[in-house]
C-alpha cells in the first residue's frame, strides 16, 4: 500500500504536463488551471485534515507558491519551444543539479567525501543523460531540427528554474520549521493561482478565468494537487529517500507521454538515445539520495 501511494505523485507529476499541454491555450491559460485544479485539492485537504492555518508560515509559503510558477511558466513556455519531450527532463535535471548544490551550500547535505563523490557522480550521470535526451538526428534536414535546443532556449529554462530552486528548499528554511506540509499546502496552491493570474495581467490575458482552456487546463491542477499532497503522506510512510526515488518516474511518463499523447516525432537514432538518456537520468536521480 505504501509504495501505491508512493507512485501517486510520480503519476500526477507526470500527467500534469500532459493533460496542461493537450487543453490548448496559452501559457495564462495553463498556469492559471493549473492554479485552480491545485486550490482545490487544497481546500478539500485542509478542510478533511483540520488543519489549524497559521498566519506567519501562511504568507511565506503563499510567496513560496507564487514564486514557483515562475518556474512552471517557464516550462509552459519550454513547451512550445523546443516541445515536451525535451523540455521534461531537461528541467528535471536542472531541478536537481540545482536543488543539490542549494543542498550543499546551504542546508548541510552531501557531508563528507564519501557523500560529497556519489552526489556529484550522480549529478554528472544526470547532465550526461540530459544530453543525450537532446540528441538531434544528424540526418535530419535544417527544417526537421526545430526542436534543437539553442543556448536561447537553454538560458531561459535555467532562469526560469530559479523559481523551482526556491520552492523546493523552502521547506527547508528557519522561517517555517516547525510547521506541517499540510499546514503549508494550502496557502502555497493560493500562492500559485494568485502568480497566474498576475502573469495573465501582464501578458495581457484578464479575461483568463472566462476561457474554456483555463478549466480544462485545471484538470493538469488538479493531478498536481492529488501528486503534491500524496507526496507528504508518502515521505510519512517510505520515508524521505523512497518517496523522491519514486518521483523520479514522472519524467519518464511525461517524456514518454509527450511521443504517445502528444504525438512528437523522434527518428529512431533520437528515440534511442533518448530512452539511454532517460535511464541515466533516472538513475543519477536515484544516487542522489543515497549521498544524504
Amino acid at each position: 500500500m505504501s509504495i501505491l501511494v508512493g507512485l501517486i505523485p510520480a503519476i500526477g507529476w507526470g500527467l500534469m504536463p500532459l493533460l496542461t499541454s493537450k487543453a490548448g491555450g496559452r501559457e495564462s491559460n495553463q498556469i492559471v488551471g493549473t492554479g485552480l485544479g491545485a486550490v482545490a485539492v487544497g481546500i478539500i485537504a485542509t478542510v478533511v485534515t483540520q488543519t489549524h492555518l497559521s498566519l506567519n508560515f501562511a504568507i511565506y509559503a503563499f510567496i513560496c507558491g507564487a514564486l514557483w510558477t515562475i518556474g512552471q511558466i517557464g516550462q509552459f513556455v519550454s513547451f512550445n519551444r523546443i516541445g515536451l519531450t525535451v523540455t521534461a527532463p531537461l528541467s528535471s535535471a536542472l531541478q536537481l543539479v540545482g536543488n543539490s548544490i542549494l543542498g550543499v551550500l546551504f542546508f548541510s547535505q552531501w557531508q563528507g567525501p564519501k557523500h560529497l563523490m556519489i552526489g556529484f557522480g550522480a549529478l554528472l550521470l544526470v547532465v550526461i543523460g540530459v544530453v543525450l535526451t537532446s540528441k538531434v538526428d544528424p540526418n535530419k534536414l535544417g527544417a526537421q531540427k526545430g526542436n534543437a535546443v539553442t543556448v536561447k532556449d537553454f538560458m531561459f529554462l535555467l532562469a526560469t528554474t530559479i523559481g523551482y530552486w526556491i520552492y523546493s528548499s523552502f521547506p527547508s528554511m528557519p522561517m517555517v520549521q516547525g510547521a506541517s506540509s499540510t499546514e503549508l499546502f494550502l496557502p502555497e496552491v493560493l500562492g500559485i493561482l494568485f502568480g497566474g493570474l498576475v502573469y495573465s495581467i501582464f501578458t495581457k490575458n484578464a479575461g483568463v478565468l472566462t476561457q474554456k482552456e483555463t478549466w480544462k487546463s485545471a484538470l493538469g491542477g488538479l493531478a498536481w494537487g492529488v501528486a503534491g499532497l500524496a507526496y507528504i503522506f508518502s515521505g510519512q510512510m517510505n520515508g524521505t529517500n523512497m518517496a523522491f526515488i519514486l518521483t523520479q518516474l514522472s519524467v519518464l511518463i511525461s517524456t514518454l507521454g509527450g511521443i504517445v499523447v502528444m504525438h512528437e516525432t523522434k527518428t529512431r537514432y533520437e528515440l534511442r538515445y533518448t530512452l539511454i538518456g532517460l535511464a541515466l537520468l533516472v538513475i543519477g536521480s536515484i544516487l542522489t539520495s543515497f549521498a544524504n
